[in-house]
């Protein structure tokens, strides 16, 4: 772990991997909750998580240097369950990297218990861990100008729901109904670092 000065009050502190980073984030939170540390922003990222807003930063990366990491997240969050149609255009492409049929791949992944490892790209739009190594595909070849909202996608180790129509890489294999954004809604966004996140076909699978 190492935690580097970013400005006058803020530290990107690095870690080795996404689980120790989810880790470290649920951490903080904790602290900051029952008053142990006081920051504005903790910003989680695949490997990294950013504190703004510090007090004293360099007594912080102090006490980060000396701190063993967190141990690995548990499944005590609440879970958020997506309804969605394996419909997508990239399925059988899927399928052929998997080397199973296209019904095993809805199969694998609706069992798959993901969590949100952090957020970006669109308001809304979570990266979600949770798939084995065998089951990362790389993006296609040539993007989409535009990827339908709510289409349930594929991208190395990420699986991800597109809150709104946009340009897009991931291979798609599925689509909701879910609203993953909504300015009426508080917090306006479904899904959050940490939240735990599972599948549920409409259909057979």
């Amino acid at each position: 772990m190492r935690a580097l000065p970013v400005g006058e009050r803020a530290l990107l502190v690095e870690v080795a991997s996404g689980e120790e980073a989810q880790a470290l984030h649920a951490e903080l939170l904790r602290r900051r909750a029952e008053g142990l540390l006081s920051v504005r922003e903790i910003v989680p990222a695949a490997r990294t998580v950013l504190l703004d807003g510090l007090d004293d930063p360099d007594r912080l990366a102090s006490e980060l240097a000396r701190s063993p990491l967190p141990p690995a997240l548990q499944g005590e969050r609440h879970v958020v369950e997506l309804p969605v149609r394996y419909d997508g255009p990239d399925l059988a492409a899927v399928a052929a990297l998997w080397n199973v049929p296209e019904r095993e791949v809805a199969r694998i992944h609706a069992a798959t218990d993901f969590r949100v490892a952090f957020c970006g790209f669109a308001p809304g739009f979570g990266y979600l861990t949770g798939l084995p190594a065998p089951c990362h595909v790389p993006r296609r070849a040539s993007p989409r100008t535009a990827v339908p909202a709510g289409s349930v996608a594929l991208a190395g180790p990420y699986t991800g729901v597109y809150p709104r129509s946009s340009p897009g890489g991931w291979q798609l294999i599925g689509t909701t109904d879910a609203v993953l954004w909504d300015h009426a809604r508080v917090p306006a966004a479904l899904l959050s670092p940490g939240t735990r996140v599972r599948f549920v076909p409409v259909g057979a699978v």
